[in-house]
């Protein structure tokens, strides 16, 4: 029989956070969504792209409404500059399908989906800690709650995590990601591109690193946006680290089309951070569970952020819906992701090393080459992110 009227504690009211209070009053919980920011978030406008079929399953559940903007494509390009030229040469495609969408937007599909528990803006969660009678507390500036269930999505620098695994840091990569977002008028000059980026979305390779290029719908019902990741080493050390630097990476080493759109393009948004990964040993331990980021971060290579987050969600309230106790919820949840967790972690590393630290001659590369290179760095696994290439 399910369990049914647990009190959940949700830290963190981002998209993990959402997707989980989803989850929890689904299953028949009573739950209570504490958010550190007292401003709206659909803001964050980047890129995030979703396997079709977890995208359908999210409609299905309820979790998403079907008008949710996307911007699916089946096909993924291979693209690098051809020796000696600033042309680009295409290296290879693959049947990767995406559903493509704007972060934003997701955000606030999920709140509004969200509706039927208690969501507390500008409450920071100061720790976490057990009750006497097995438990769980929240702690915040206006005292404490109690719960039978306390979830972390607060993200990698979660409090809850704290509670549950306090010795797990995150390992640093050693290179940096360029994230960033820039209206899809900027293709205008750029037909061509801008027809391939309609129904695919794009690597491009490049000495030390690669960038991916995908189009996204805009906020708000707004003109869509061209977002894009770019990875490489930092810079020497007299040059910053800046979000600009990415400008400099366009024109060193990109085919001149691309290099005049992220060059020159106006960006709606920059961030730059560092690329770095873990994973707790077990993703709860009554009364505590983690989900999304807070419970493990993976290399932005296996577009898994939201989604893993997504798929917490869907396991909890599967594993919820199939246990006589909140202990047992959290057993049938950590053994399922966890072991995704760790998946995923390795996974990101096998494809930083082959896209980024051990780059190879992208411009010699074909068809066969490509699947070469996608099948040593699966090294057996799977993503949807990596299909059959197109002969």
């Amino acid at each position: 029989m399910a369990v049914t009227g647990l009190r959940i504690g949700v830290v963190g009211g981002s998209i993990a956070g959402c997707a989980m209070a989803i989850a929890g009053a689904r299953a028949g919980a009573d739950v209570t969504v504490h958010e550190r920011s007292d401003g709206a978030l659909q803001d964050r406008g980047f890129g995030i792209v979703i396997p079709p079929p977890l995208h359908q399953e999210l409609v299905v559940g309820g979790y998403l409404g079907a008008d949710m903007p996307t911007a699916p494509v089946a096909t993924r390009v291979w693209l690098a500059r051809a020796p000696g030229r600033r042309s680009a040469r295409e290296l290879a495609r693959q049947q990767a399908p995406v559903a493509a969408c704007n972060w934003g937007l997701l955000w606030r599909a999920l709140r509004a989906n969200a509706q039927d528990g208690t969501y507390h803006r500008g409450r920071p969660v100061g720790s976490v800690g057990r009750t006497a009678s097995g438990g769980a507390l929240i702690r915040t500036a206006d005292g404490e709650r109690e719960y039978d269930v306390v979830v972390g999505a607060d993200g990698h620098r979660s409090v809850t995590r704290d509670a549950l695994a306090p010795g797990v840091r995150p390992v640093p990569a050693g290179y940096l990601v360029w994230r960033g977002t820039i209206p899809a008028a900027a293709l205008r000059d750029h037909p061509g591109q801008l027809a391939m980026l309609e129904s695919s979305w794009v690597t491009l390779g490049f000495p030390g690193g690669h960038g991916v290029f995908y189009l996204i719908p805009g906020a708000a019902g707004g003109s869509r946006l061209l977002a894009y990741a770019i990875y490489a080493s930092p810079p020497a050390a007299d040059v910053p680290a800046s979000t600009a630097y990415v400008r400099h990476i366009a024109e060193e080493h990109f085919p001149a089309e691309w290099a005049d759109i992220v060059a020159r393009g106006e960006h709606t948004s920059q961030v730059l951070h560092p690329v770095a990964d873990f994973v707790v040993p077990r993703a709860a331990e009554p009364p505590f569970l983690l989900a999304g980021d807070a419970a493990s971060v993976t290399r932005p290579h296996t577009a898994s952020g939201a989604v893993k987050a997504l798929q917490d969600a869907l396991c909890l309230e599967r594993s919820l819906r199939a246990s006589s106790s909140a202990a047992e919820a959290l057993r049938r949840y950590a053994d399922e992701r966890s072991a995704e967790g760790a998946r995923l972690v390795g996974l990101g590393r096998r494809l930083g090393r082959a896209l980024v630290e051990n780059t190879p001659d992208w411009p010699a590369m074909g068809p066969a080459e490509v699947e070469a290179l996608s099948r040593a760095a699966l090294d057996g696994d799977g993503s949807y992110l990596y299909g059959s290439v197109q002969r």
